[in-house]
C-alpha cells in the first residue's frame, strides 16, 4: 500500500455534475505523479478565517501511473469549495494522503457488485476505470441510488462504459421518481438480490459486493449480502461517508 504523503494541488478544472455535487481535477503542483490504489480518498486542508480544517474526498478518477490529475467529489466541505471567490481553477491547496483500504485492483478477475449512493460513488468510478485500463473483463455491475433524475452523477459516461463494453452493467434506481420515469424505483438493497445473482449466472467465480454510502444503507446492504443471500464476509467490503 502506498505510504500518505503531503503535498500541494492545483485545481485544474471545475465542474457541476449534480445540483449539489461540484467534480474537481486537481494536479499536483509540482508536476509530479500522485499514486494511488482505486478507492482511495485524500484530505484537502483548507485555510477558513478561524483555522486550517481537513476535509476528507474520494478520488473519482483511476490511476494513470505518471499522470498528475485526481478528480474529486465535492459534496462533503462544500461549503468551503463552492464559494467561486475561494476555489476556481489556478487555486492551489494543501493535500495529504493517499488514505483507505476500501481499494479494488485493475487487474482483480473476480466479479463485482458496486453498490452506491449519492456521491458514494465516487470510488467506484476509480474502480471501473482501472479495470477498464487493464483490459479487464470480470462482470461489473454498478447500481447508484439517488432521489431525483437530475442526481444520477456521471450518467452519460456510465451509460457510454456499459454501451461500449459487454461485461459492464449500470443500474439506477430513484427512490423519489417523477411520473414518467420508467427505470428502477425504490432504495438500492431491494435491486441487490437480482444484480447480484446474474452475475453470478455470468461466473463460475464467486462475485464480490463493494457497498459506499451514509451507514444505513451500508449496514442494510452489508446485512443483506451477508445474513440472508449468504455472502462470506470476505467477499463484502464497505466504506462508510459518516
Amino acid at each position: 500500500m502506498i505510504a500518505p504523503s503531503a503535498f500541494d494541488v492545483r485545481l485544474a478544472s471545475a465542474r457541476m455534475i449534480a445540483p449539489s455535487v461540484r467534480h474537481l481535477a486537481f494536479e499536483r503542483a509540482d508536476g509530479g505523479a500522485f499514486e494511488f490504489a482505486p478507492g482511495q480518498w485524500v484530505n484537502l486542508v483548507m485555510p477558513l478565517p478561524s483555522g486550517e480544517i481537513k476535509r476528507s474526498y474520494s478520488i473519482a478518477s483511476a490511476p494513470e501511473g505518471a499522470g498528475v490529475r485526481a478528480g474529486s467529489d465535492a459534496r462533503r466541505g462544500r461549503a468551503w469549495l463552492d464559494v467561486p471567490a475561494r476555489i476556481e481553477p489556478g487555486a492551489t491547496l494543501r493535500a495529504i494522503g493517499p488514505h483507505g483500504l476500501f481499494t479494488r485492483e485493475g487487474g482483480d478477475a473476480a466479479p463485482a457488485l458496486f453498490v452506491a449512493t449519492g456521491t458514494g460513488v465516487a470510488p467506484f468510478r476509480s474502480m471501473l476505470g482501472a479495470a477498464l485500463r487493464a483490459g479487464g473483463v470480470a462482470p461489473m455491475s454498478l447500481l447508484l441510488g439517488v432521489r431525483f433524475e437530475e442526481d444520477i452523477l456521471y450518467r452519460e459516461e456510465f451509460e457510454a462504459i456499459a454501451a461500449r463494453h459487454p461485461n459492464v452493467r449500470f443500474a439506477v434506481t430513484l427512490s423519489r421518481p417523477a411520473e414518467g420515469w420508467s427505470g428502477r424505483s425504490g432504495y438500492v438493497q431491494s435491486h441487490v438480490p437480482e444484480l447480484l445473482g446474474a452475475l453470478a449466472k455470468e461466473s463460475e467465480a464467486a462475485p464480490h459486493v463493494w457497498i459506499c454510502g451514509l451507514d444505513r444503507m451500508v449496514s442494510t446492504v452489508k446485512d443483506l449480502c451477508r445474513k440472508e443471500l449468504g455472502l462470506d464476509r470476505k467477499r463484502v467490503h464497505v466504506e462508510r461517508y459518516d
